[in-house]
């Protein structure tokens, strides 16, 4: 039989996760945020839990080709914008609508030859000092984009760095309502984070799209200050496994590489089919919460290749077969969010999602 480990997409929890965006931000369209594959859970797998947004936001080309392959006629915005002039022909083609956040991207649109006037974000760096024209620099981009007949409309958009933690908003959307307050176009302001702690209370901050990404797969966005269960969000895929042998332990007696953990009374451990090379955290300390039978035990020892070991203590009737709940959903309702996992091991959901190896078997949930 195939090693007992796989992965399953939940449709359900991503339309649920989907429906909570809208009802922090009630009057605005949704971009579900599909890069990275869907940020691991795969494009074609989540398509179906995320028919119900206004719009798919992604990084490629070769992720827009494929959600328009999947029938997707809506609108899908490249929120990095194009990498060359030469992208401009597909997203003629496509319909594609893309971020323009140097002058570069102003001139290849200046000199681009297409008979469909073309729908551009134009952005601006807020102080997240990744991509988009400065202040200074914002309306005079503008200008240039207005005058090309390569364009179509602008909407104004920019990114929030500190939505998830103390630093908030204010101080970024005051500097975007500086220079664009009387600029016309649509706004796209909100990620995750500004979505679901800010947008329910401030509808001026919602603008007209609102992008969110994390929160759709059922990670929190600013854990631990709240978790998943705290926003009514549900974790939209399950890494699960199952026990493939057991070792009763004497004290002192140690486990895994390194001797790293070491038995202080008798206790027995089990052995989970899935280690570093199917994307667990290997800095995953001891202590890591793991599902035995949809019971919460803990990981002991280092994390290796292929296996993991596991405190049997709290369920002390699972054995040879029993399931292992790395994260997602376990047995008669029982979650371990990401999360959970991620923060012991000095990471985030978002990289274990990401994370997740191609030697895994994935399927979707029925």
């Amino acid at each position: 039989m195939p090693r007992p480990i796989e992965a399953l997409i939940h449709p359900d929890a991503l339309a649920h996760n989907l429906r909570r965006a809208r009802e922090a931000a009630p009057d605005a369209k949704v971009w579900a945020v599909v890069k990275a594959n869907a940020y691991g859970h795969g494009i074609a797998r989540a398509y179906a839990g995320l028919q119900a947004a206004d719009g798919f936001a992604l990084l490629d080309l070769a992720e827009a080709e494929r959600v328009r392959a999947l029938g997707w006629r809506g609108p899908i915005l490249l929120l990095e914008g194009c990498f060359d002039a030469r992208d401009l022909e597909l997203c003629s083609r496509l319909d594609l609508w893309h971020t323009v956040h140097h002058e570069a991207q102003i001139d290849w649109l200046a000199a681009h030859k297409t008979q469909r006037p073309h729908h551009v974000f134009l952005k601006m760096n807020t102080g997240m000092n990744r991509l988009g024209f400065t202040p200074a620099a914002y309306r005079s981009a503008w200008l240039r984009l207005s005058g090309l007949t390569q364009v179509d409309r602008i909407t104004l958009t920019t990114h929030f760095s500190d939505a998830d933690g103390p630093g908030g908003v204010a101080a970024q959307l005051a500097t975007f309502d500086a220079v664009a307050h009387d600029l016309p176009g649509e706004r796209s302001l909100c990620n995750s984070a500004a979505t679901l702690r800010f947008a329910p209370s401030q509808p001026e901050l919602r603008g007209d799209w609102i992008r969110p990404g994390i929160m759709v797969y059922g990670s929190a966005p600013d854990f631990p200050a709240h978790s998943i269960a705290d926003w009514n969000l549900q974790p939209a895929m399950t890494l699960r496994a199952q026990i493939i042998g057991t070792q009763q332990l004497q004290p002192g007696d140690a486990v895994g590489y390194g001797s790293a953990f070491r038995a202080e009374h008798a206790m027995r451990i089990g052995v989970i089919a899935c280690g570093y090379a199917d994307g667990y955290p290997r800095a995953a300390p001891t202590g890591t919460p793991v599902l035995v039978n949809g019971v919460r035990t803990r990981l002991v020892g280092r994390v290796s290749m292929d296996m993991v070991t596991v405190d049997l203590t709290p369920v002390p009737q699972a054995g040879l077969g029993s399931e292992a709940t790395l994260w997602g959903r376990g047995p008669n309702g029982s979650v371990l969010a990401i999360d959970e996992v991620a923060q012991p091991a000095g990471t985030v959901g978002y990289e274990l999602m990401c994370g997740l190896a191609m030697r895994v078997p994935t399927t979707v949930a029925a």
